[in-house]
């Protein structure tokens, strides 16, 4: 197998078990059997877990900025591309349920280890506020964009908590059509007071 392709596949396996298992929990022979290579093979590729780490957090964001990105250039309007982060919760719904979300689990662990890397960890969640900030910035106006992001973000983070926690598809579920109401209401209202914001 080449270099780049046996790489690839290591920060794929990393990034899979760093969600399943934790940072902490994962070691170098967990992710080599995982792959299907030797220590010494693995050595190659990654001198550290931490360099894995790196690797794991730059392709979550090249991942998380392509997929907003054909968001973006979708036909859809603002509020469809909002309503499609908010089903994020269906989409993975299973794997919540078992793990937590995979960006809040990650930032949580690594700001209890206090690692060096959970500010380039917190970037996937950067990468979110922003993004959806745009959204509601179009739909709304910019004077609440981001306090509307920030509450949206933190209220599917609390939803995939309590989703871990309790294992309760039906509260996801309820959770979600909430969250698409709030969102209609909020349109509304900056429809009523903004008529000409869309």
């Amino acid at each position: 197998m080449p270099k780049a392709a046996t790489r690839q596949h290591i920060i794929e396996a990393a990034d899979r078990l760093f969600y399943q298992q934790g940072f902490e929990h994962t070691s170098f022979a967990d992710i080599a059997e995982n792959v299907g290579i030797s220590r010494g093979n693995f050595y190659h590729h990654f001198k550290s877990k931490d360099d894995i780490l790196d690797a794991v957090i730059a392709q979550r964001l090249t991942n998380t900025r392509d997929m907003l990105d054909q968001w973006e250039a979708a036909e859809d309007g603002p509020e469809e591309r909002i309503r499609r982060f908010i089903q994020i919760l269906i989409v993975n719904q299973t794997k919540i349920l078992r793990y937590g979300c995979p960006v809040g689990t990650l930032c949580g662990e690594l700001a209890k280890l206090g690692h060096p890397a959970q500010a380039e960890a917190r970037e996937l969640f950067t990468l979110f506020r922003t993004w959806l900030g745009y959204q509601f910035t179009r739909l709304v106006g910019p004077d609440q964009a981001d306090e509307l992001a920030m509450h949206l973000l933190a209220r599917s983070q609390g939803v995939a908590t309590l989703a871990n926690a309790f294992h309760d598809e039906f509260f996801v579920d309820q959770e979600v059509k909430q969250l698409c109401e709030w969102l209609s209401t909020q349109v509304a209202k900056a429809n009523l007071e903004h008529p000409t914001v869309t």
